[in-house]
Parts: structure tokens; sequence; C-alpha cells
């Protein structure tokens, strides 16, 4: 895609609006909260501009923001200041979602954190559990049997509203 290591404005710019809103849904399915998912789009898009990766294809790319977005998400978590302020201290705020949410999307969002990303990259942004488990540095047979108790979960959860 490109000969140089160095990224110039235009491709920078080329790269934040095609992917931005695949980078939004991902942050915001950890965060839940829009201030701190726009925090976590920024901080992605951030590490972008100081790495050298290379990319091969438009797919790569996304690939490589989807897995940094989820390892800042992450990361973000495991803070010592995160630690120490507890959710019951923080006002609570509206999450200004920039995408339709039905209700099987927040039945996914509402699935513990190790389903609802490969539930969230399965179905939502269509990858395969072949490059889900590359994404997410796991066994295929990790992610296969998340999303069969991804899945499992889903379905109980439906079928619970039926009744």
């Amino acid at each position: 895609m490109q000969s140089s290591l160095l990224r110039t404005d235009e491709e920078l710019s080329q790269i934040y609006h095609r992917h931005v809103k695949t980078v939004y849904r991902v942050c915001a399915m950890f965060m839940k909260n829009g201030h701190d998912t726009e925090d976590m789009v920024q901080n992605t898009f951030i590490r972008l501009m100081g790495d050298k990766t290379c990319f091969q294809s438009k797919e790569h790319e996304k690939a490589w923001l989807i897995r940094t977005a989820t390892n800042l998400c992450k990361d973000y978590f495991k803070s010592w200041w995160r630690k120490t302020v507890s959710m019951r201290d923080v006002e609570e705020t509206a999450v200004d979602q920039a995408f339709d949410v039905d209700d099987t999307f927040k039945k996914v969002m509402e699935l513990p954190s190790k389903y609802k990303t490969v539930v969230y990259l399965y179905y939502y942004e269509g990858y395969s559990t072949v490059e889900i488990a590359k994404l997410l540095g796991k066994k295929e047979s990790t992610i296969r049997s998340h999303m069969h108790i991804g899945r499992k979960l889903l379905k109980m959860e439906m079928e619970g509203d039926l009744t």
C-alpha cells in the first residue's frame, strides 16, 4: 500500500475516515461511556501516527486498528487509577452512539467481555473465527468455544424475553 514507513497527513486522514466508525464501536463495547470511548478512539489513532507498520491491505489496516483499540481498552481497565476509583463515584453519562442499537445488539453488549468481543467481531464486523483468533492472539479453538458459549447465553436471554 505504501513504500515509506512514514505516513502523510493525507494517508492518516484516509485511514481515519475509513475506519473511525468501526474503532468507535469496538471501543464503545468496552468503555460503555461516550467520553471514555472517544478518548480510546483518539488514543488508537495517536498510536497509529507513531507506528511504522506497513499495511498490505485495507483489511490489514482495519485488523491492526481493532487489535490496538481492544488492547488500549483492556489496558485502561488494568490501570492503577481505574482500580482505585469506584464507578459509584463517577457521574453516569449517556453514550452518544453514532450507530443504530437494536435489542439484539444490547444483549450482545451485556455478555461477559470474552464472549461479547468474539460475537461482536463475528456478527457485526464480519470476521471469521480464524481471523478473530489472529486479531485477539488466541487459539482458534478458544474462539470457537467462546462463540458457542456466547450463542448459548444469547439464546437463553432471547428465549427468556419471549416468555
